[in-house]
Order: C-alpha cells, then sequence, then structure tokens
C-alpha cells in the first residue's frame, strides 16, 4: 500500500515548548507530516526529561511519548549568538510554538510581532495556562491548578468534599489538541492570503470549551451542578453496575433501548412502572431505577450479562484496566498501539493515532531526541 500523503509535509515548525501542552501539540503536527525541530535548554532542555517512568537507559519515557518523530537542537536564547541562530531559523520556519508565561519571549526580544516582522508568513503561537490577557495571565499553571479553576474538578468524582482530577492531563492535552487545530487553521488561511498568524491559546479556555453539558445546565436550571460519578446528568440510566462479580457499564440512551434492557434483566414490569415511563422520569427518580437494576444484575457475571445486552443491541461495556486496554482487540485492529524503539535498540509501547487518512494511519516517528541530537544536521538543513 502506497504510503499516506500527510498534509503538513514540508511545513518547517520550531518548538520552543516543554512539558506537555505544548509538546503534545507539536507532536500532533509532527504525525501530520511537519519537520518539527525541539529547541532546548543546554545541559537540562524539556523539564519532562526529568520526568518518571525511566527506562533501563536512564531516559525518561514521559518525554519519549509525547515526542515522537521530532528532533532536538540546543540554543541558549539569552545568548546573543544563540539568539541570532534562532532568527535565521526563523526566517525559514513556517510555525513557532512556545508555551512560556506570557511576556517571557517579549523580554528575550523575541515576541510574536518581532519575529512575524523578520518572516510575515510565520504562524506564532503561544499555549500558556491563562493567556496573554486578563487578570490571571501571570500566574504559573499546572494541570491540576486549571482542573479545579476551571470547574472540572468540581464535576468529576463521587463526593463534592472529596475532589478528583480526571485520570489524565486532560487540561494539558486538551490545549495542545485546539492548538494544533488553531495552526493547521492558520497555515491554512496563509494558503490563501499569504499572511502567517499570532494565536494566543489558554489551559483554561480550552478546558471551559468542553464542559458543554455542565454550563448549559446552570444557564436553564440555576442549579450548580456536581460530580455524578459514573452517571449522565441528564440521560438515565448511563452509570457503572455491579454484576455479580464486578462493575460492568450500561448506556440505555433512550426510551426504546430502556425497554430492550428491562426484557434482558427480566424486568419487564419496569417498562409499566410510571415512575421509569420516560428518559426525564428516570432521571428524577434515579436512585429508584438504579436499585431496581441492581437487584436484577447482581444475579449473573459481567461476561454473561455483556453478551446477552450486546445480542440485543444495548450499549454496555466493562471496566478495563490499562492491561486489559492494551489487549483489546478492536484497539489492536485499529493500530493504536505505537512502538518506539530507541538508539539502543529499546522497545516503548505508546498510544498511537488515531487519525486515518485515505484509509491509513500516518507513519509515525520511530523514535525521540536525545538532547542536542540533532544540531549539525538541522542547522546544515535550514540555513544552508
Amino acid at each position: 500500500m502506497t504510503a499516506v500523503e500527510l498534509p503538513l509535509a514540508g511545513m518547517k515548525v520550531l518548538d520552543l515548548t516543554r512539558v506537555l501542552a505544548g509538546p503534545y501539540c507539536t507532536m500532533l503536527l509532527a504525525d501530520l507530516g511537519a519537520d518539527v525541530v525541539k529547541i532546548e535548554r543546554p545541559g537540562l532542555g524539556d523539564d519532562a526529561r526529568a520526568f518518571g517512568p525511566f527506562l533501563p537507559s536512564g531516559e525518561s519515557a514521559y518525554f519519549a511519548g509525547i515526542n515522537r518523530g521530532k528532533r532536538s537542537i540546543v540554543l541558549d536564547l539569552k545568548q546573543d549568538a544563540d539568539r541570532e541562530t534562532f532568527l535565521k531559523l526563523v526566517a525559514q520556519a513556517d510555525a513557532v510554538v512556545e508555551n512560556f508565561r506570557p511576556g517571557t519571549m517579549e523580554s528575550l526580544g523575541l515576541g510574536s510581532e518581532k519575529l512575524r516582522e523578520l518572516n510575515p508568513r510565520l504562524v506564532y503561537t503561544s499555549v500558556s495556562g491563562f493567556g496573554r490577557t486578563g487578570p490571571y495571565r501571570r500566574r504559573p499553571a499546572y494541570d491540576v491548578i486549571v482542573h479545579a479553576l476551571g470547574g472540572l474538578m468540581s464535576i468529576t468524582g463521587h463526593e463534592v468534599e472529596r475532589p478528583a482530577r480526571v485520570g489524565s492531563s486532560i487540561s494539558d492535552i486538551l490545549a495542545g489538541i485546539y492548538s494544533a487545530l488553531a495552526i493547521t487553521a492558520a497555515l491554512a488561511r496563509r494558503a490563501k492570503t499569504e499572511r502567517g498568524g499570532d494565536l494566543d491559546l489558554s489551559m483554561l479556555d480550552c478546558t471551559v470549551a468542553v464542559l458543554e453539558n455542565a454550563i448549559v445546565r446552570y444557564g436553564v436550571t440555576g442549579e450548580v451542578p456536581g460530580p455524578l460519578g459514573t452517571r449522565h446528568p441528564s440521560i438515565t440510566p448511563f452509570q457503572a453496575f455491579r454484576a455479580s462479580d464486578g462493575p460492568l457499564v450500561i448506556a440505555a440512551g433512550n426510551d426504546v433501548l430502556w425497554k430492550t434492557l428491562c426484557t434482558v434483566l427480566e424486568v419487564p414490569h419496569l417498562v409499566a412502572d410510571p415512575k421509569l415511563a420516560t428518559n426525564k422520569l428516570r432521571t428524577e427518580n434515579q436512585p429508584y431505577m438504579e436499585g431496581a437494576l441492581q437487584a436484577a444484575l447482581g444475579r449473573k457475571s459481567v461476561a454473561d450479562w455483556l453478551a446477552l445486552l450486546e445480542k440485543a443491541g444495548v450499549p454496555a461495556a466493562p471496566i478495563q484496566n490499562i492491561q486489559q486496554l492494551m489487549d483489546d482487540p478492536q484497539l489492536q485492529a485499529r493500530d493504536m498501539w505505537h512502538t518506539l524503539t530507541d538508539r539502543d535498540g529499546l522497545e516503548l509501547t505508546t498510544p498511537g493515532t488515531p487519525l486515518v487518512l485515505d484509509g491509513q494511519k500516518p507513519e509515525l516517528g520511530g523514535t525521540w531526541p536525545r538532547l542536542g541530537e540533532h544540531q549539525d544536521e538541522v542547522l546544515a538543513e535550514w540555513l544552508r
């Protein structure tokens, strides 16, 4: 099969980012074919190089998993000579991505306005905790801070008094995804106008942007949403239950599925129950409904119920742990695992890309860069 033509092939990206939000963005750009050159601090590099877990070689698996397909050079932007080298690279670049606190690049004389004067076609992107404007713009931010401030933590978990963080650094990752989307949109606009762009992405903004149901519910009802565990606020049943040997999730998202579910569970009397006749009533009477279904579900195992529910067309699933996830045949069929190989032959399994272009997955980078590994190579290519 012919390799898929990657939409960002030929695009040159200078990546000044570190840790997660920015590197996740530039990883997506690299997956789509961009030549991503990671510019790191001498000696230390990206902070994430010091984050575990660590491979036997001593390198960070955390860093490796979000920096595939990139090249690394080392520049100290506080030094005149390195700053001049950076400006020469900017003149050849299609995009610059940074995730310093607002004002940092300007203090180095390398802000968006300066770089876009040098290269009017440049797409300059800053990714920060709170954006360049507003009273929080100078605050430091980590994912858990934005989880809390952005309202996400208030609707996650089971109890208000015991707040829970989402199990992945979703605020960072959302900022990375939105940033990659904005950059590709700006590049598409540039193809029509020859004009670059100045993009300002905030982790807080990106987190709030995905609070869909919680925001509109408050707007309509005036009630402050709280954590619901596995439940959905307006679709019922749509949650975890316990079978005889463990938990499973059932999502009967309409009245037809509700009737089918009751048939499968051998509780047909619930279909005629006036408290449960519609989705609205089931949501209002959720504790009653949960108790009635739970009594029935305790009679069989997870595997037994899943087989019956699948046959009947009722959406249901086990709650898989990571080991089970990596063995899941659907994810294997969708080629969702990607193996990175170190220069020493060490292999590391990571999530692949969910993107399918013209029926094929893009060919992803097979390794990650060591600090400054591509210095001579990049400078020779870009500045020849």
